[in-house]
């Protein structure tokens, strides 16, 4: 009985395909010259219209992206959006379009794009997952100057850091803190995060708690610090014409068509017992003014509520120990 054996062929490289296109090429050369010459004339003007083409599709699309350009910074102007925000859709919508027109373009010239496409895609990926936290800040920088909840000169809180703000771009915030630090936050958190707008309207409400002894008359107290209101200029009354209030604001009929921003009167003055406190009793004191006058005018009166009670015959209470002596026996 014969044994079969079989044994694997040698593994044949293929020829390379450059190298026998080109023999096949001076073969054709010198066998069919005329053959040979028609062919490559007619591919070299197939070439050469693709690459016309090619030339007046990029030629016609730059000229179509300037124009989409400049139609987006008349809009922006047109609609005064915040500057960065436009620009930077400016700048998306310019750099997608280029990417898009070069690869019109690249498939104009028969090149598969297919590959290009997806080395596009992947690499995209790629740089999203190395700067995920970038592109955070980066979204919320866009929720921020979309919607707004503060402008640059805004005095916010947010992110455990209270001041003004000086700058937004569209990866982070610069506020100028009120013993003059500069805090950088990131977009990201504070689009996500709790923002308290203290210049958010143009009027605000100032209160205070005055705490008094107990059997201090409580109405004459009231009429007193009334009175007190009564004679600062930067404190609103009831009586206060709104339209004129708001034309020296200069605030815009935009704003004042927005709910919540347009106050049809200004409460009056009040001064309430807020509460009776084991060694004292406390007034709340509430009254309505400019933003700008806010802290302003906070101190002041505290300083005059200080002074000036006193010498009207209000004393105020601090914790106090009565102690009795019994006589010995």
């Amino acid at each position: 009985m014969l044994l079969q054996i079989d044994i694997p062929a040698p593994n044949i490289l293929p020829p390379d395909s450059v190298r026998e296109a080109t023999k096949n090429m001076l073969v054709k050369m010198q066998t069919e010259p005329d053959v040979f010459w028609n062919e490559f004339l007619q591919n070299a003007l197939h070439f050469g219209l693709k690459v016309l083409a090619a030339l007046l599709i990029y030629i016609i699309g730059s000229w179509l992206i300037g124009r989409i350009k400049k139609m987006l910074r008349r809009v922006f102007d047109r609609r005064h959006t915040e500057r960065t925000l436009a620009s930077f859709i400016t700048s998306l919508v310019t750099i997608s379009l280029t990417v898009l027109l070069v690869i019109i373009t690249v498939s104009t010239l028969g090149v598969n794009t297919t590959s290009l496409a997806a080395l596009l895609a992947a690499g995209g990926m790629a740089i999203g997952m190395a700067l995920s936290g970038t592109v955070q800040n980066f979204a919320g920088g866009i929720m921020l100057l979309a919607f707004k909840p503060f402008k640059a000169g805004d005095f916010i809180a947010a992110q455990d850091f209270s001041g003004k703000v000086v700058e937004v771009n569209i990866t982070s915030t610069k506020i100028l803190t009120t013993d003059n630090r500069v805090v950088i936050l990131p977009n990201g958190a504070l689009s996500n995060g709790t923002i308290d707008n203290y210049s958010a309207r143009p009027l605000r409400r100032v209160e205070w708690q005055v705490s008094v002894a107990y059997g201090t008359d409580a109405q004459a107290f009231r009429d007193k610090v009334l009175g007190m209101l009564a004679a600062d200029q930067r404190v609103l009354q009831a009586d206060t014409d709104m339209n004129a209030l708001y034309k020296q604001l200069n605030i815009s009929a935009f704003q004042l068509s927005t709910v919540g921003y347009r106050m049809d009167a200004i409460p009056a003055p009040m001064v309430a017992l807020d509460s009776l406190n084991a060694n004292d009793i406390t007034f709340v004191v509430r009254a309505w003014a400019r933003t700008d006058d806010y802290w302003d005018l906070y101190y002041d009166m505290q300083q005059r509520f200080y002074t000036e009670l006193p010498q009207a015959g209000f004393s105020f209470a601090y914790p106090h120990l009565d102690v009795t002596m019994l006589p010995t026996a």
